[in-house]
């Protein structure tokens, strides 16, 4: 008689019983699983007996797979146990003792080998598991990647990625007061224009994030995307924006000296048709950051070396955003003299605060320069007295001036354009521009228009009037730079006795900056800036 008992379906206890002829046996193997078994009575040596059955239980079925092949183990080991005791029995004729050490030990080995199988089981579900996890993980971040692209947060780059993108910083593009600009090509392929920023004071990595952050939620179609950034702990800032095929506006617009380095990218003569397209497009971009984005931006560095041009020649503005943040409710904020000599408004120079108008200022300069392919200051070497050569300069603000109260306002277009094709210029088109240029710099702030006006003007959704003459200072610093040069004061300091020696100052460093050394010299452009590119963030 052979019995056995089925207990669970994960734990099994096996007993045998065996009586041939005088001989009993009980013979007890416990399959031990990594699952606990639950047993509604306790058994012992002494109630084996009671557990007699006339045949093998019947598996019972189970809806996990664990369980099927615990009950397919236990089937097959009580089986070949059976076989092998009725055989050894039989045909040795072995004893008592000999069956209880053999059943013990098959029941240690059958231990082993179905812990060896769960424990492998495990494993390989374990395995599978840490697959899909991988595998979940990577979608994850490919996801999260994908995001940062769409909602247009920046990277931090590694200085050691940014490296290996420009080769080392082989590839130059552009160099500026303290910013130096590579071409580079991230690892995915995209072309980028690195800017490596050298800044004269301490300045925290977090502060510099959060304006970052700032910067990259403004979203427009003519403003550069930023990509990314870097920090390094000598205070050197890198900042990675998209590659514009085109270079800057400057390349353009003006008749490069032989001598001069101009920047980065290709260069020719705009036709007058795409001169009003950027005039337009720069507007619109100055318009969003003063009016429709969440935190007010000012430019504070308008100039043409800011303005980059794409394949199709549409305007992208460049180098805005990085400085301090201020509160809303401020009109104007009064800071240290930043962008660039010759784009700089008055109030700057005065020390009375700046505000949006003072981009406004910058751009009217821009747009007398679109029209004029020349710079607002321009020197000219004459000969003077025996072997003594003199310079004369000319602002070109105040010879449009001129030229419109004269009615001769053709004459002050760029000649490469008239050479090209006169028919395609309309006088009346640029006497809208050059009024709407001479409105933008009023010497006075608040009688200049907002950029939301300047575009409805540019678009022909409002009507431009002709503007008042204003004063210009700049004119004044030219007068004082010439009789500087006749050993004269020119009665500048009886009229500026009573200013503050602040502004004396200011006045000063703005004239050593903006009047050029020599006709062919590179800053004859007047681009030099105090520093580089910096704006200001200020919260609605």
């Amino acid at each position: 008689m052979f019995s056995v008992v089925h207990i669970n379906s994960i734990g099994t206890i096996l007993i045998i019983s065996t009586k041939l002829k005088d001989l009993s046996c009980y013979l007890f193997i416990l399959l031990v699983t990594t699952y606990p078994i639950q047993m509604n009575k306790s058994l012992t040596l002494q109630n084996f007996k009671r557990y007699q059955f006339s045949k093998l239980p019947t598996v019972t079925k189970s809806s996990s797979m664990e369980d099927r092949t615990a009950n397919i183990i236990a089937g097959a080991s009580i089986i070949n146990l059976i076989v092998l005791i009725i055989v050894s029995r039989i045909i040795f004729h072995l004893t008592e003792p000999f069956f209880l050490f053999l059943g013990a030990s098959i029941a240690a080995i059958f231990a082993v080998i179905g812990f060896y199988f769960i424990r492998r089981h495990n494993n390989t579900r374990r395995r599978r598991m840490e697959t899909i996890i991988a595998s979940e993980g990577k979608e994850l971040r490919i996801e999260y990647s994908f995001l940062r692209k769409v909602a247009g947060l920046p990277t931090k780059f590694r200085i050691k990625e940014l490296e290996e993108a420009t080769d080392n910083w082989k590839s130059l593009i552009g160099k500026g007061g303290s910013a130096t600009v590579f071409k580079g090509i991230l690892n995915d392929g995209t072309a980028v224009a690195v800017k490596r920023i050298q800044h004269g004071e301490e300045r925290g990595e977090k502060e510099f994030r959060s304006e970052i952050a700032a910067i990259a939620s403004v979203q427009h179609v003519n403003l550069v995307r930023l990509i990314g950034y870097c920090v390094q702990s000598n205070n050197l800032h890198f900042l990675v924006y998209d590659f514009i095929s085109n270079g800057c506006l400057s390349n353009w617009i003006f008749a490069p000296p032989p001598s001069a380095v101009i920047c980065g990218g290709p260069g020719g003569c705009l036709s007058w048709k795409q001169r009003l397209s950027v005039a337009v497009d720069v507007a619109k971009a100055l318009a969003y950051l003063h009016h429709d984005c969440r935190s007010k931006v000012l430019h504070l560095d308008v100039k043409p070396e800011n303005i980059l041009l794409d394949g199709h020649y549409n305007a992208i503005v460049s180098d805005f955003g990085i400085s301090k943040l201020m509160k809303r409710d401020d009109s104007r904020i009064v800071t240290s003299m930043r962008g660039t000599r010759g784009y700089i408004a008055p109030e700057w120079l005065l020390g009375i605060g700046i505000s949006e108008k003072s981009d406004v200022f910058s751009y009217g300069i821009v747009l007398l320069e679109l029209i004029g392919g020349r710079r607002s200051v321009k020197a000219i070497d004459v000969d003077g007295d025996g072997n003594k050569i003199k310079r004369r300069y000319e602002y070109f603000p105040k010879i449009v001036t001129e030229k419109l109260r004269e009615g001769k306002l053709m004459e002050v277009v760029d000649q490469r354009l008239l050479d090209l094709d006169p028919d395609e210029i309309d006088e009346t088109e640029v006497k809208k521009l050059v009024h709407v240029a001479l409105w933008c710099i009023q010497h006075t702030s608040r009688r200049r228009p907002s950029m939301v006006e300047v575009v409805k003007w540019l678009e022909g959704r409002a009507a431009v009037e002709e503007p008042p003459e204003t004063k210009m200072m700049v004119v004044d610093l030219l007068s004082i730079a010439k009789a500087a040069e006749q050993g004269e004061d020119g009665g500048w300091q009886n009229r500026n006795k009573r200013k503050k020696p602040g502004v004396v100052a200011r006045v000063a460093s703005h004239l050593n900056g903006c009047l050029p050394i020599g006709p062919n010299s590179p800053s004859t452009s007047g681009s030099k800036s105090y520093t580089y590119s910096m704006s200001v963030l200020s919260p609605r």
